[in-house]
């Protein structure tokens, strides 16, 4: 890595404690790199920042509108929620529109990403099922696939099944990447997830957040309408797209992962913490737009809510006692194209 290579620095008094490298693809929809750090070309897996690709075959082949599905649910199934009470209703409403039960659902049970949600579990206040799952949407998704097509809902999460077949399909038309070309493997949530590269990443959101048609622009409608659904309180997908509504599509994935959508420049971003420290991915995410917008779109820089994110810019580092004894950080610089 260059010295001046972006990266996430954890601090520890005077001194840095730690540095997480930080992959980066900027791009256009044509797939013009922009912006990069590191090996842009790197491959990695996507993991739930996939998911609104794996939502939209519910669009496109009518399930959604066979079942009535309403916005609400639509952003569900691209969410990695956190597990709050209004995720757990929308889920069950969207579960009992479908026809399933957790019985149903192959992504089993999953700490809350909620602290607090957490914290109740470990009380023994909440009890757990399957639709608590981050993942619950996009398995309800996936089944509702399965039912309007009358494929079987046993093993709808294995690759060769037709819903996996399907959204592998989806995956390949967005990033570019021929089907034969992607990676598989078995999600934390035991569905099928994908391996590419981090520009097609990034491309594939270029192209959603600039889709012309109809099924597409149901799905970044219902995430930008629906931000909190997206992720939950106090976490930075749903910030960010709350604090700039309209201008940016943004999901987290698993071990260090980040894809965006700039619709109104065009644009899309992917990122990987190459050591996978979750803490991180959301400050370089912020820093790669700040640095993009700053470079590339003056103009769009000057309307970035700053202010509102600072608190998930820059993240202290507190002890035991509650006092702070670092930081994590942003540092390095990405690299531009545009000469």
């Amino acid at each position: 890595m260059s010295p001046s290579a972006l990266r996430v620095e954890a601090t520890r008094g005077d001194l840095v404690e730690s540095i997480h490298r930080v992959g980066v693809a900027v791009v256009d929809g044509d797939g013009r790199l922009l912006a990069a750090s590191d090996d842009p070309n790197a491959v990695s897996w996507w993991r739930s920042a996939a998911k609104p690709f794996q939502a939209l075959p519910l669009v496109l082949d009518g399930a959604a509108d066979r079942f009535g599905v309403p916005s609400e649910e639509l952003a569900l199934a691209c969410a990695s929620h956190s597990s709050e009470p209004r995720h757990v209703e929308v889920v069950s409403r969207f579960m009992a529109r479908i026809g399933v039960a957790d019985g149903d659902l192959a992504c089993g049970l999953h700490t809350p990403l909620s602290p607090e949600v957490a914290r109740a579990v470990v009380r023994g206040t909440a009890r757990m099922t399957p639709r608590w799952s981050n993942c619950s949407g996009k398995h309800t998704a996936m089944l509702a696939l399965a039912k309007h097509h009358g494929w079987p809902l046993a093993g709808y999460q294995a690759a060769g099944h037709p819903v996996q077949q399907r959204i592998l399909e989806e995956v390949a038309r967005w990033t570019g990447v021929e089907p034969a070309k992607l990676r598989l493997a078995v999600d934390g949530c035991a569905a099928v997830c994908f391996g590419l590269p981090l520009r097609a990443m990034a491309l594939a959101y270029a192209r959603l957040g600039a889709a012309a048609e109809a099924g597409p622009q149901r799905i970044t409608a219902a995430m930008m309408s629906h931000p909190w659904l997206i992720a939950g309180t106090g976490r930075l997908c749903t910030d960010l797209m709350a604090a700039w509504p309209g201008r940016v599509i943004a999901k987290i994935g698993a071990e260090g992962i980040y894809s965006a959508a700039l619709p109104q420049l065009g644009w899309g971003v992917a990122l990987k913490v190459e050591d996978g420290d979750m803490r991180s991915s959301g400050i370089a995410l912020l820093e790669v737009l700040r640095q993009a917008l700053a470079r590339l779109a003056p103009q769009a820089a000057s309307e970035f809510p700053s202010g509102p994110l600072a608190g998930q810019a820059r993240q202290p580092i507190l002890n035991t006692r509650g006092t702070e004894t670092g930081e994590i950080r942003a540092a390095g610089a990405l690299r531009f194209f545009d000469a």
